[in-house]
């Protein structure tokens, strides 16, 4: 097992744009990856299996829903202390972050936005201490860019609503305790609905034979005349805008976590290069070399003022679902390049778990996918700075 001896890069001195609290919060989840998630991951990912015993450390150290207020049990906290926590758990696994993020901005942030005070008090506070995971059930198997195509829906039974439909690709199905749905009634209008382990009729198979997000439970919702109690339904959002308002914050989160993982291939990378030798000096001391690690820093630094700055609007309330997009795609893309670079810094090496290089670049496969495709992030900004549509 090899230490974690992880140095995060700031070359633009970002530190001085954070605030004590910031850095706190941040250093508290970087000593917590180091200590419990590192050691563990790469046997965890061999063998495409989530290491449920981190979720409670997930939630001591503000994993879930950090920004929920405090009544509910969350921690209070802002959106760049959001961001920075996902950044820090990325930097150790996508996975892990995935669970982290699905439960915050995906399962979490609705029923605090668009739930009732009953489900806020009766949801949230498990939720935050991960005595409860959830998961979010959008995608379909043939509407996934286009949710609002989706086909599960609901009808109104006069004491309770039947539920029918499957969603794919779901991240914490396989053992979430709670599942926010999508669903259409019969009107055709999207909502959300609470739908609780144990419901006759639903079920959650696991899907398998994953070569990225190996460390990360992901499975299917299938829905087989599922009564859901009216109670569950949340009342204060409904049609597309409102699952649509969640990817933000999910999306929002990515963006500051894909630079996690750009770091530690980064800092992988830097650290072999000084001490591989070839041709009787470092590799580090080569041209090459060291015009891909001089390419790594400068868009790793560009991704944290993008990022910086998108937390200054979130908590002002000014972010557009546009520019999140754009910082979505942008970092994403970013740490796909940077693995890969560092991927063949170190050579043969570097596809082994020994490093944790090969492992990134496998979970950014999916990063770059879901939330948003990396083309449908770009067709976001297309239309948001020419005012036309490209989607249809």
């Amino acid at each position: 097992m090899k230490p974690d001896l992880f140095q995060s890069p700031d070359y633009y001195l970002l530190d001085d744009l954070l605030t004590e609290e910031h850095k706190l919060v941040r250093d508290a989840a970087r000593a917590w990856v180091k200590k419990e998630v590192s050691p563990i991951i790469e046997e965890y990912a061999q063998k495409a299996e989530f290491p449920k015993q981190i979720v409670k450390g997930l939630g001591e150290i503000g994993g879930f829903g950090p920004y929920i207020p405090v009544e509910y049990g969350g921690a209070g906290l802002d959106q760049i202390s959001y961001g920075l926590i996902m950044q820090e758990i990325e930097r150790g696994d996508s996975g892990v972050r995935s669970t982290s993020s699905v439960q915050s901005s995906l399962v979490m942030y609705p029923i605090w936005k668009y739930g009732n005070e009953e489900q806020r008090m009766k949801y949230l506070p498990k939720l935050a201490t991960g005595e409860w995971i959830g998961c979010f059930g959008l995608t379909e198997p043939d509407y996934g860019s286009n949710p609002g195509g989706m086909v599960t829906n609901f009808k109104d039974m006069g004491d309770h609503y039947l539920l029918n439909g499957a969603k794919m690709w779901i991240s914490n199905a396989p053992f979430a305790d709670i599942a926010v749905v999508w669903a259409k009634d019969e009107t055709g209008r999207i909502h959300g609905l609470i739908v609780e382990r144990g419901m006759e009729g639903f079920s959650t198979p696991e899907t398998h034979n994953k070569w990225s997000l190996r460390a990360s439970a992901t499975g299917e919702l299938i829905f087989d005349n599922v009564k859901v109690p009216k109670e569950n339904l949340l009342p204060n959002k409904s049609g597309l805008g409102a699952p649509l308002g969640c990817l933000d914050s999910a999306r929002y989160g990515i963006a500051w976590g894909a630079i996690g993982a750009a770091m530690d291939c980064y800092d992988t990378a830097l650290r072999y290069s000084k001490e591989r030798i070839q041709f009787d000096k470092p590799i580090g001391a080569t041209q090459l070399q060291q015009k891909k690690l001089a390419e790594m820093i400068t868009e790793i630094t560009k991704a944290q003022l993008l990022t910086w700055r998108l937390g200054v609007l979130r908590n002002e309330g000014r972010a557009t679902s546009a520019q999140i997009s754009m910082a979505k795609r942008n970092n994403v893309n970013m740490a796909v390049e940077i693995a890969r670079e560092a991927r063949q810094m170190l050579g043969g090496m570097g596809i082994t778990g020994e490093y944790s290089i090969m492992r990134h670049m496998m979970n950014l496969e999916s990063v770059i996918t879901y939330e948003g495709t990396h083309d449908i992030h770009l067709l976001i900004t297309g239309m948001d700075v020419t005012g036309f549509s490209a989607f249809k």
